[in-house]
């Protein structure tokens, strides 16, 4: 559950070192032991996301030959700022064979908070008139661009400045350059998709209403959050921006100490990629009213219904996230992007005290891919434009 108030750490550097150093080494193994060359990153996003693969590179084909594009291409759950801490929350088990999702009891915890709470505006559609006995109540939702205090414009989009530092500070931090540019065409890797919480999934069937004992997690990397990272690096190396994609279940078997395990993985991939210049943590929220009532933030882009997407960019407490100002900018200018390309997209940047190991990299940064209303399908769409959204930031500053 992200939380609306500032949190101090209470986690000590030294704790955060020692739950590190005790996973580093069965992270580490995760990582790809050679230098992946163009051609083979590129196959291994046909074998990991065939049809975005495909698309991705139809649009590169595309766009080289000067042909408008297809119309069919474009298509929090969080945690504190201690690695220690998580929300008590059923961990998932392995499916069998042919079961795709986990049938568990509810989690304990919603991760986010009913969209009544929300500053953002947001427009609901009615629940269905019948659903079947013990069923909870599907909304589907829209958030709106947030305006007035404690909101600053982003282009297209909007930032929402929980902290304490002064919209004008946030507004004139945004207007910076980003701090990093990344290689187009090569084949050291550049970007690094990932995933804390492996295992949140989604809806795997559009209705007006949803299941109470559905724990929205699975081991099953074709329905999880690697089904969405899969999305966006695809895009980005269709784009000729080198990207690897880690699908360890960081979550399995035990959901305690996520981040720790994590942030050993990442950087393990640092100290073996120095290339890497961007990391991109990617998740699902989670919006549950008190009455069971699960809410699916969505848009209609290019005729098709798209999750919508939420940057959480971390603000520096005492000193955890000394580079926080150049995610910020990289934050604004990723928001702008996907907003401009894909009105509706997205939801006001989070910009709160957090960490989520963002003091990493200059370009680390979390995001909310939906919640767990959504569908797959739905998930994977908003995945593709945000990837699209990436690719394009990326390969227009770096020919800037």
């Amino acid at each position: 559950m992200y939380r609306r108030r500032r949190r101090k750490r209470t986690a000590t550097p030294l704790l955060a070192g020692l739950l590190t150093l005790a996973t580093v080494s069965s992270a580490a193994l995760a990582v790809p032991p050679v230098s992946l060359p163009r051609a083979a990153v590129v196959a291994g996003s046909f074998f990991s996301a065939p049809e975005a693969a495909a698309a991705a590179v139809r649009q590169a084909v595309d766009d080289a030959l000067g042909m408008p594009p297809g119309e069919e291409s474009v298509p929090a759950d969080t945690q504190a700022n201690d690695l220690t801490e998580t929300p008590p929350e059923t961990a998932p088990r392995p499916e069998p064979e042919g079961q795709a999702v986990l049938d568990a009891a509810p989690s304990s915890a919603p991760e986010s908070a009913a969209p009544d709470s929300a500053p953002e505006q947001a427009s609901e559609s009615s629940p269905p008139e019948e659903m079947p006995e013990g069923m909870a109540p599907l909304l589907e939702t829209h958030y709106g661009q947030g305006s007035g205090p404690g909101y600053v414009q982003s282009g297209a989009a909007t930032v929402r400045n929980c902290t304490e530092l002064p919209d004008s500070d946030v507004a004139a931090e945004m207007m910076q350059p980003l701090p990093f540019s990344v290689e187009v065409g090569g084949d050291a890797p550049q970007v690094l998709i990932m995933h804390t919480h492996t295992t949140e999934t989604y809806e795997l069937a559009e209705r007006g209403w949803c299941d109470p004992a559905f724990s929205a997690r699975s081991t099953d990397l074709t329905v999880n959050m690697a089904a969405v990272g899969a999305e966006l690096t695809a895009q980005l190396n269709a784009a000729g921006i080198c990207t690897l994609h880690d699908t360890t279940l960081h979550d399995y078997p035990s959901y305690n100490g996520s981040y720790a395990k994590s942030n050993a993985t990442v950087r393990a991939y640092l100290e073996r990629y120095p290339s890497i210049k961007v990391v991109i943590d990617v998740h699902r929220d989670a919006i549950q009213r008190d009455d069971g009532t699960r809410i699916k933030p969505v848009a209609m882009i290019g005729g098709m219904k798209s999750a919508q997407v939420m940057i959480i960019c971390g603000a520096d407490v005492d000193g955890n996230l000394p580079n926080f100002r150049q995610n910020l900018r990289f934050a604004s200018r990723w928001q702008d992007k996907m907003e401009s390309l894909y009105p509706g997209l997205t939801r006001p940047v989070l910009f709160d005290y957090r960490y989520y190991n963002q003091d990493l990299t200059t370009g680390s940064l979390l995001i909310e891919v939906g919640g767990h209303a959504n569908t797959l399908e739905e998930a994977k769409y908003a995945g593709r434009m945000a990837g699209e959204a990436l690719a394009a930031l990326l390969a227009g500053d770096a020919a800037a």
